[in-house]
């Protein structure tokens, strides 16, 4: 069985190659989404790629070998389903079910996760609106887009956000801009500043922010 580290360190890699369209992820990105030293990285995809979960080559990288890419997706299904699982069951908010889920998603069994997510009917998201793994290793890539993209007059419909911090989901939900919420894009401004029509309402949003916020 696979330790915390290690499955903290294979979901961190497979999240960064995701994230840049890419097969690799650097030991600095490694070290920054873990808040680890980068030497202690190097260390750590020296003992991956000696168990056969990673290919390593020093300064060129770490991609995952299909049995490293397999933990990884165990490990993201357990984590969004128990975060499905948090907001559905006991009515916790967004913002709260990431840091519960990073502890409990290393305790649970395989059996337990498959039983809740047959109990929840087999969600295909959780509820930042992250795909979740199948019970057989799939997992459903979506063709989103950044609202940042949208031009002026484009109607869209949120469905993942890729920003997944308190503070940034807490402002999205005083926006109404959680997932599921549609809208259009009503103006764009020089500065970088997106207005929105949100129902009857309106708000202003950062480019920066938008780019955070994939809709459909």
């Amino acid at each position: 069985m696979a330790s915390l580290t290690i499955e903290n360190y294979v979901k961190a890699i497979f999240q960064l190659c995701q994230a840049s369209g890419g097969n690799s992820a650097a030991t600095g990105q490694i070290a920054a989404a873990l808040g680890v030293l980068p030497g202690t990285v190097t260390s750590m995809l020296k003992t991956l790629a000696d168990v056969a979960l990673a290919s390593y080559t020093p300064y060129e990288g770490v991609s995952l070998t299909p049995a490293g890419r397999a933990l990884a997706l165990r490990v993201l299904r357990r984590h969004r389903l128990i975060e499905q699982f948090l907001v559905t069951t006991l009515d916790m908010p967004w913002d709260e079910v990431h840091e519960e889920a990073e502890h409990m998603e290393h305790a649970v069994s395989d059996r337990l996760i498959d039983r809740i997510d047959a109990y929840l009917n087999y969600p295909a998201s959780d509820p930042h609106g992250d795909p979740i793994p199948k019970s057989d290793g799939t997992l459903v890539v979506t063709a989103d887009k950044p609202l940042a993209s949208c031009i002026v007059g484009e109607k869209f419909r949120v469905t993942r956000v890729r920003d997944q911090s308190p503070e940034f989901l807490r402002s999205l939900t005083d926006l109404g801009l959680e997932i599921g919420a549609c809208g259009q894009v009503v103006a764009a401004d020089a500065t970088g500043q997106i207005t929105l029509r949100l129902g009857e309402a309106t708000a202003e949003l950062a480019r920066t922010a938008a780019d955070q916020i994939l809709v459909e």
